[in-house]
């Protein structure tokens, strides 16, 4: 990375975290203000309920760090990178196109979080109607990168470049909408799902530097920016929540990086915790069913199994930051030394 590039990155982090953090001073307030607070479900932990009214939608205060800091440094090293025009068109698609998937995921957050406000229950848009427009956005981001000459071969390590043809679509909108309700789950406790999106974002950010793909290197710098902006407010004890618009927001963006790299399979151990949590959701409600009532965790997402085992939220967010670091290293690793 020569050292124009170095400082874009830099400067895409500082600019998302002082956005993020400075926007915390005014938006904090005003989601007070105006009575933006989230309802905790009943069916959680019992020493949540005192955080009944905190204020949700905080997610807008990285949103809006994070597309600033690209909206200064993309232009700056898209000026001067002097790279080959078809090149930086699929490029600054991915790039682009990426974050306009996260803010379609952050939208249908804001809608769910809106209702919840609005009705004062923690219930937003049913599953079905989330799925839909989940896919829907999904869908266009898969297209925009169909259209821009993006192929259906991906690369694994330890394997080498596999074209799935047709199926790479359906396989990639699926996985698109997994992660993305997958992150979702991981925003249940203070400073939870920044931590862990921090350092996921700093693992593709380094990646995409190792495949001089700077463009995505400072994307993944302004990720990281604002999660740590964010942890401002949101570290225990929270003064505000990113709610579903934050987290889905994450999600999005996530997988724009994965696919930014052209290395989405690695979403997959990068984001192991997104993944636990997922799974841990899926397993108890299927062993529920299927045992008419027994289960294999305390509670699910399997964050708040470990808060009834006696963890407190910053063990939790430590030791999943933790895990977090060790499978990036490993991803790093494998990008490394398996081509």
């Amino acid at each position: 990375m020569n050292q124009m590039n170095s400082w874009l990155v830099l400067l895409a982090a500082v600019i998302s975290f002082a956005v993020t953090a400075l926007l915390g001073k005014w938006m904090v307030p005003l989601l007070h203000r105006i009575n933006f607070g989230q309802t905790i479900r009943e069916e959680g932990p019992k020493w949540h309920q005192k955080k009944n009214g905190t204020p949700t939608m905080g997610g807008f205060l990285f949103i809006i760090g994070v597309f600033l800091a690209v909206a200064v440094c993309l232009p700056l090293y898209y000026g001067q990178s002097g790279q080959d025009p078809y090149l930086r068109s699929q490029s600054l698609t991915k790039a682009a196109g990426g974050l306009l998937m996260a803010l379609g995921f952050g939208f249908i957050g804001f809608i769910d979080d809106y209702i919840k406000v609005v009705k004062k229950r923690n219930l937003g848009l049913n599953v079905k109607q989330k799925l839909i427009l989940q896919f829907l956005v999904a869908g266009a981001y898969l297209l925009s990168l169909w259209l821009s000459g993006s192929g259906t071969s991906t690369f694994i390590p330890f394997v080498g470049s596999v074209d799935l043809g047709f199926a790479y679509w359906i396989l990639s909108a699926l996985g698109i909408v997994g992660i993305v309700n997958a992150v979702n789950f991981t925003d249940g406790i203070d400073g939870l799902n920044a931590s862990v999106t921090f350092f996921v974002s700093v693992t593709f950010m380094i990646m995409a530097g190792i495949m001089y793909l700077y463009g995505m290197s400072i994307t993944a710098a302004a990720v990281a920016g604002g999660c740590l902006g964010f942890l401002v407010w949101n570290f225990n004890p929270a003064k505000v929540f990113m709610g579903d618009t934050g987290s889905l927001f994450l999600g999005g963006v996530v997988c724009a990086l994965g696919f930014g790299v052209n290395l989405p399979v690695l979403i997959l151990p990068v984001g192991i915790i997104y993944l636990c949590e997922i799974l841990s959701v899926v397993l108890q409600v299927s062993y529920f069913k299927a045992t008419h009532g027994k289960r294999i965790f305390k509670m699910t997402p399997i964050h708040h199994h470990f808060e009834m085992c006696g963890w407190s939220e910053v063990k939790i967010c430590v030791v999943f930051s933790v895990v977090t670091i060790v499978f990036g290293v490993l991803s790093v690793l494998s990008l490394l030394y398996g081509f």
